[in-house]
């Protein structure tokens, strides 16, 4: 009989944080930008600069760890982390080793087994490095420093998850709750969230852990979990042939569906750790704490309590809606203006969510305004356009923003609901089609439907469908 194994997970996850400028220099932490032009003396490493620390950085920080039920470290410090690394420009990294901020804590996942929580060891601050990119053609690697020195928080959890599901489900209610903080946009796609993933198998039963590896370049949730597979599946074979497996930091290839060894896994000892000089402890006030506490927002699982006595929506648009801070927003917004949560729940949760699909979006990076949406309802409840017609202006909404009732009066896209010319229009339809009139009158009832799309043709789709079929019943 073949041995049952266990697969042992622990996370470190990255996050970029949303502060206008970088951790301890005035520079723009935008993504993107011509390589080195957001740079300067201090984060270039340049002898004789001096750190600043961003007041910012501390209060998002802080606002994670209470949100994720961590103790803050009310007297903190920064260290040096050292090693030589073309993109790290002091040689140094500035990170917390001995006192992060934030300690013990944890969040609550549901899965298909049910809910758990996952701990989290500790949530510390640290400087990005750059960013190495490889010249095939030069056959050289050039660096830009524009992301060195942008803030971010490391989140480290305990070995908690046991598989690829629990781990998808603990990244997003992470993502959910950085995004509700606007502590980040959570880009996976921009690198402002990364995921590490440390993993051993072990024998089911066995209380001792195995060996693990560190699998990096995971830059997708999809990525994630196949890495995890990947991984298991290794280690669960090296064991099975009677090899060891080797504490090593691995780099996954997604297009390849293989991770390969970089480089065995450094101890804290090799980086030479001491508190960093040049910056003075940190000292996180009681009234400090109260203030970020304050402003937290109302996280998700407030707000679905909320839809669910203020706007008596179904579970599963709550659970839709609520997903992303961006779409609840969109959505509370918009039913302020026209008061028909339902409408407006329908239209995120079916055009918009179509269309994000198509043109590979996230919730996130919607732009368009609730007015205008709440336009388009009206303009749909007070028959001036019909279904088919609110779908295209809808899209125009998405992409451009645009005024719905200027778009439908400029282009021409009013309903006709003059019954004496629909009249006439359904007259010469019926005498067009005799075909289809005595299939109707032969009790061929789907008949009618033929007559509505022809009728529907002729006015260019811009006729209210409810009156044509009223019409056509009448007239045959």
């Amino acid at each position: 009989m073949s041995k049952q194994y266990e697969t042992v997970i622990g996370l470190e996850v990255h996050v970029e944080l949303a502060s206008k400028t970088k951790i301890f220099c005035g520079c723009s932490t935008a993504f993107g930008g011509a390589p080195n032009t957001h740079t300067c003396p201090v984060c270039t490493g340049m002898p004789g600069s001096l750190p600043v620390l961003n007041k910012q950085v501390v209060e998002y920080a802080v606002a994670v760890g209470l949100a994720t039920n961590c103790t803050i470290n009310q007297n903190c410090k920064f260290d040096r982390k050292n090693y030589f690394y073309p993109d790290n420009p002091q040689n140094y990294q500035i990170s917390q080793l001995y006192q992060p901020v934030c300690i013990n804590g944890g969040v609550e996942i549901t899965t298909e087994a049910g809910k758990k929580t996952v701990r989290i060891h500790e949530i510390h601050m640290e400087e990005d490095a750059g960013k190495l990119v490889h010249d095939d053609w030069e056959d050289c690697s050039l660096v830009d420093f524009n992301r060195s020195g942008v803030p971010l928080i490391e989140i480290v959890s305990e070995p908690d998850m046991r598989s690829a599901e629990e781990v998808i489900a603990y990244l997003e209610k992470l993502r959910q709750t950085i995004q509700y903080l606007g502590a980040s946009d959570c880009k996976l796609n921009e690198g402002s969230m990364r995921a590490d993933v440390n993993l051993s198998v072990r024998e089911a039963g066995s209380e001792t852990f195995g060996t693990r590896t560190e699998t990096k370049n995971l830059n997708s949730f999809k990525a994630i979990a196949r890495a995890i597979e990947a991984e298991r599946e290794r280690q669960i074979d090296l064991l099975e042939s009677g090899e060891a497996v080797i504490q090593e930091t691995r780099r996954w290839d997604d297009t390849k569906e293989y991770s390969y060894a970089m480089r065995s896994k450094e101890d804290a000892q090799d980086y030479r750790y001491f508190p960093d000089p040049d910056l003075v402890p940190i000292i996180i006030s009681d009234e400090w704490i109260a203030k970020i506490k304050e402003n937290q927002p109302e996280f998700r699982e407030q707000k679905m309590l909320r839809y669910k006595e203020e706007y008596d929506l179904p579970d599963y648009d709550i659970d839709q809606i609520t997903q992303s801070k961006k779409m609840a927003d969109i959505f509370e917004a918009a039913v302020a203006i026209c008061n028909n949560p339902k409408k407006v729940s329908n239209w995120l949760m079916v055009e918009t969510m179509r269309l994000l699909k198509e043109h590979d979006m996230e919730p996130e990076d919607l732009s368009f305004s609730p007015e205008n949406l709440a336009k388009l309802i009206s303009l749909t409840d007070s028959k001036a356009i019909n279904s088919n017609v609110a779908k295209e202006v809808f899209e125009k909404i998405f992409e451009e923003d645009i005024d719905p009732e200027r778009y439908v009066e400029e282009h021409g896209l009013k309903a006709v609901n003059d019954e004496g010319e629909l009249r006439s229009v359904v007259e010469r339809v019926i005498a067009a089609n005799p075909k289809s009139v005595e299939d109707y009158h032969n009790g061929k009832t789907k008949a009618i439907g033929f007559l509505v799309g022809q009728t529907m043709k002729e006015m260019k789709g811009k006729a209210n469908p409810g009156m044509i079929n009223d019409l056509l019943k009448e007239l045959l």
